[in-house]
Order: C-alpha cells, then sequence, then structure tokens
C-alpha cells in the first residue's frame, strides 16, 4: 500500500483541533494568515503547548529554529505537511 501525505486541507483541520483543544476554544479557526496576535490566549506559554502538541498529533519533530522563525500558522501548516511527507 502506497503512503499519501497528508493534504493541506486535513492537516489544517488537525491543526485547528490542536489549537482548540490547546487554548480551550472550540470555536477557533484558523486561517493561514492567523498569528499569535489574532488569538486571545496565544502567549509564549501556550506557544510551546502548542509545538509540543502540534509534535504529537503529527508524529513530527520541529527544531527551536523551525519553530523560532514561524511568522502565521500558515507556515506552521506548510512545514507540519512537508514533515508528514518525509
Amino acid at each position: 500500500m502506497e503512503w499519501n501525505p497528508m493534504s493541506d486541507g486535513a492537516a489544517m483541520e488537525k491543526l485547528t483541533q490542536v489549537f482548540r483543544d490547546v487554548l480551550d476554544e472550540p470555536d477557533l479557526r484558523l486561517a493561514r494568515d492567523t498569528t499569535a496576535a489574532d488569538v486571545d490566549g496565544w502567549d509564549s506559554l501556550a506557544h510551546i503547548q502548542l509545538m509540543v502538541a502540534v509534535e504529537r498529533a503529527f508524529g513530527i519533530k520541529l527544531t527551536t529554529g523551525e519553530i523560532a522563525n514561524l511568522a502565521d500558522v500558515g507556515e506552521l501548516l506548510d512545514l507540519v505537511v512537508a514533515r508528514s511527507g518525509s
């Protein structure tokens, strides 16, 4: 059976669920251009918790440099999709 990398749509759904769980915001909606400034409760501590939860949910490891250079949800999504396919 051939392995299929995760699509952007499926990854965004899963990413949104992770954010909802960690931030305890069941109605949270993410867009590619969403940043921490756009989301109540997304502070530095929540950011660490989010990145750990994202790594667990997608079965990937992110470097400190990768995490530090993320500008928005779109960049995180692209990184998650790329890692999930490798």
